[in-house]
């Protein structure tokens, strides 16, 4: 049986733009080694859940890994609250955050200037209101995780990010006659947020500086955690997880992995790829199954830089070049959990490349690595395929029928 190493470029797919000369950012890019597996493998296009739905990281993750997120996914709160290092208990209510600028009461920036280090705010925001704890963690840059802790609290309120500059922040509603409770306190917090925000050293000191201030806490994703197989039960494998991304962490935590330290490693364009790669190939001595993920290109996707996510993918297959000496007994695969083209800024349900290689299996004749070259290839796919072949390629699939 071969090892595995599943490398998710976070957003890869991308569209056509005219800042590279009418390439998407994988075309534009120098990627001898990801075309070099592209020859040694099989390649297709893939369509994240389902074809031309707009898919989250987290349901795409989810559905990549095997876990059907139309049965598991009950909200992105819970990932990234895990993510960030926090314990859920039972009946505990999550969101995911972000941190963004208002100024004279409208939203100037959904992501306070990718402002890169507000824990003192987060902690700053740790109350409790009518009995209910209010636990506020950091994530990368603007995003943060909020947990809520108390009697009677229900996952049926709606979220607080209008999803738009030059919109007023918004307070969150009931959705269900059970959660009057739950959305009154919400808003407690939301209205004592502001004002602790407002005077907040740190925010103070980054207008002095003529920065955006971080003075907003947008809610969204709410969820309680789901009871989800571990990746062991269903697959038989001893997994782990390299990523700088909580979302990406507290997935792969609830389903089992071991989630994985690397120095340098963060979740943003910056980090550290040589180390990340190093460590999966070392950790291959004791995994069968290493997840890895790479955000940057997702994060230049949204701020609409094709010459980052260019950068950014460069990087990766800068990196790469020691994993084309595992093919004789490692499947390598790259994909994307989704488009993130940077003339759109958000994801679309466009279908991503998607590459199995190893030796020993059929060669469909692509010899580089991007969303058209690709169409040529063996595959027209879903996520939901992709562990299916993924056992089959690495000899670990058991027999259907006699």
């Amino acid at each position: 049986m071969k090892k595995i190493i599943l490398i998710i470029m976070d957003g890869l797919g991308d569209r056509p733009n005219k800042e590279l000369d009418g390439l998407t950012a994988l075309q534009a890019a120098n990627r001898p080694n990801l075309n070099y597996l592209s020859s040694h493998g099989t390649t297709g296009l893939m369509s994240p859940v389902a074809s031309g739905i707009r898919a989250g990281s987290d349901t795409s993750h989810l559905s990549i890994l095997g876990y059907d997120p139309h049965k598991y996914y009950t909200g992105r709160g819970p990932f990234e609250a895990l993510g960030v290092g926090l314990e859920l208990k039972p009946g505990d209510i999550a969101f995911r955050a972000n941190y963004a600028s208002i100024i004279d009461g409208k939203i100037v920036d959904r992501r306070a200037g990718r402002i890169q280090n507000t824990a003192e705010l987060s902690s700053a925001l740790e109350t409790e209101i009518d009995g209910v704890k209010f636990i506020v963690k950091s994530g990368v840059e603007h995003r943060a995780a909020v947990v809520m802790r108390g009697p009677n609290l229900s996952d049926k309120v709606s979220e607080t990010d209008p999803h738009s500059v030059d919109s007023s922040p918004m307070d969150t509603e009931p959705l269900a006659p059970e959660a009057n409770f739950t959305s009154a306190v919400i808003n407690k917090f939301l209205e004592r947020s502001r004002k602790i925000l407002a005077s907040h050293p740190l925010n103070r000191k980054l207008i002095s500086e003529g920065k955006l201030p971080a003075n907003e806490i947008m809610l969204r994703g709410v969820g309680k955690m789901p009871a989800i197989p571990s990746f062991h039960e269903k697959y038989g494998m001893k997994a782990a997880c390299i990523s700088g991304t909580p979302l990406i962490r507290g997935i792969a935590g609830l389903a089992g992995f071991d989630v994985l330290s690397v120095e340098g490693m963060n979740g943003r364009v910056d980090t550290n790829y040589e180390n990340i790669i190093s460590s999966a190939i070392k950790s291959l001595e004791k995994y069968d199954f290493i997840l890895i993920n790479f955000k940057g290109t997702d994060i230049a996707g949204h701020d609409r830089k094709p010459w980052l996510k260019k950068q950014v993918i460069e990087s990766v297959d800068s990196v790469i070049a020691p994993l084309l000496k595992l093919l004789q007994d490692t499947l390598i695969v790259v994909t994307g959990d989704h488009s993130t083209p940077c003339s759109f800024g958000d994801h679309t349900g466009d279908p991503v490349p998607i590459m199995f290689a190893t030796d020993g299996i059929i060669n469909d004749n692509v010899r580089t690595f991007d969303e058209l070259s690709v169409s040529d290839g063996y595959y027209k796919i879903t996520s939901g395929d992709i562990m299916p072949i993924i056992l089959s390629y690495s000899d670990r699939s058991e027999k259907y029928g006699a």
